[in-house]
């Protein structure tokens, strides 16, 4: 391990497609959501739109600062707003169903094991855009592992990268920023995290390269695995 990544006691996860995997676990909802519509449009596209405009959506809310409002919120924003940019006419019902469908997001097949071996040496806490109480379900029922504390961005009232989440995490863990590693397969978390003086780890699952930014993550892994051997490499 470098020098430099000595000093870190504690792992902050990413939770919301660094942990869990939205992609395939949202997949079958999607189709079943636009089984029939016209214009067709396919579910991969249609959640790559999503996600896109999903992130859109958490950083107006925090630029414009007129309260939090909440994951699962922007989530239905977001979806909403590429329903229609596609005309596709859906029932709040059925976009409900589909919201709904994030209580029973699936770990990606690496997470159990890694996250165990990391336990072994360091504090494993979520550091998560999750609303607190999908961030409790999720962690007891669909990860099944004891983290040592569960933080939501709601306490801290803005969605990361926003500076206010990793500061209100650093004090809440009573620890100095270089102590903690945020790791997330989201560029904008490393970089978020380094600019409050973080230490981060970007999980590359989706096979993008570190944003072009002057704070770099000290470790990149292709997956959980990798992470771990480098964490736990002396």
């Amino acid at each position: 391990m470098h020098l430099t990544l000595r000093r870190v006691t504690t792992l902050t996860f990413d939770v919301f497609g660094t942990v869990l995997d939205l992609g395939s676990s949202l997949s079958k909802p999607l189709e079943i959501l636009l089984e029939g519509k016209e214009p067709v449009l396919d579910a991969s596209e249609l959640w790559l739109q999503w996600r896109a405009r999903q992130r859109l959506e958490q950083f107006q809310d925090s630029l414009l600062m007129l309260g939090h409002s909440g994951y699962l919120e922007t989530c239905r924003r977001a979806l909403v707003y590429c329903l229609k940019d596609n005309n596709i006419e859906v029932s709040d019902a059925r976009v409900d169903r589909v919201i709904g469908s994030f209580r029973e997001l699936m770990p990606f097949g690496d997470a159990a094991l890694a996250l165990q071996r990391l336990k072994e040496r360091f504090a494993v806490v979520a550091l998560s855009n999750g609303d607190q109480w999908l961030l409790e379900h999720v962690a007891e029922k669909q990860i099944s592992f004891d983290f040592d504390k569960l933080i939501s961005v709601e306490s801290a009232g803005f969605f990361k990268p926003h500076p206010a989440v990793y500061r209100f995490a650093a004090r809440l863990l009573q620890s100095d920023p270089a102590e903690l590693m945020m790791v997330s397969s989201h560029g904008f978390d490393v970089v978020g995290a380094r600019a409050c003086g973080f230490e981060a780890a970007y999980v590359n699952r989706y096979g993008l390269p570190p944003d072009e930014s002057v704070y770099k993550p000290g470790i990149v892994a292709k997956n959980f695995a990798d992470l771990a051997d480098q964490l736990l490499d002396n």
